[in-house]
């Protein structure tokens, strides 16, 4: 298992792509499914660094491991306490009707990943999402 830690910034979104390509590197998997498991990661970070630290910036925690058949990713946060299963789903047309930007990338991160789940550990925000190869 590899872990890092990043603070609730933007500017970090680089470092968390480069460690979860590092991480996969000796997987052998489609750039396809690459793709699927590095954007669903990328979205939920970007609505951690958004959301979940309103006022200050606090940590990220990401870890990943693997098995031969699936790609495990959990990200952990103290932020504010948020469920992702009870986020609405987007209503697409409307927002394509009104310009809206934002409020797809749950959505998104759970129809790219086989498993989404989450709990709230102590004081924790903790999501676990899991590719099938």
């Amino acid at each position: 298992m590899k872990q890092l830690t990043v603070s609730s910034d933007m500017a970090e979104l680089d470092k968390i792509r480069a460690f979860l390509k590092e991480t996969l590197k000796k997987l052998t998997i489609s750039e396809d499914t690459y793709f699927q498991i590095e954007l669903a990661l990328h979205e939920i970070c970007v609505n951690i660094i958004r959301y979940a630290y309103p006022k200050e910036k606090g940590d990220i925690i990401i870890r990943v491991w693997t098995n031969k058949k699936k790609v495990f990713l959990e990200v952990k946060d103290s932020g504010f306490p948020f469920d992702p299963h009870t986020a609405e789903k987007p209503q697409v047309e409307r927002m394509i009707k009104e310009n809206l930007k934002g409020g797809m990338g749950i959505h998104l991160s759970r129809q790219l990943m086989d498993e989404f789940t989450y709990k709230r550990d102590g004081n924790h925000n903790v999501l676990l999402m899991v590719k099938h190869l």
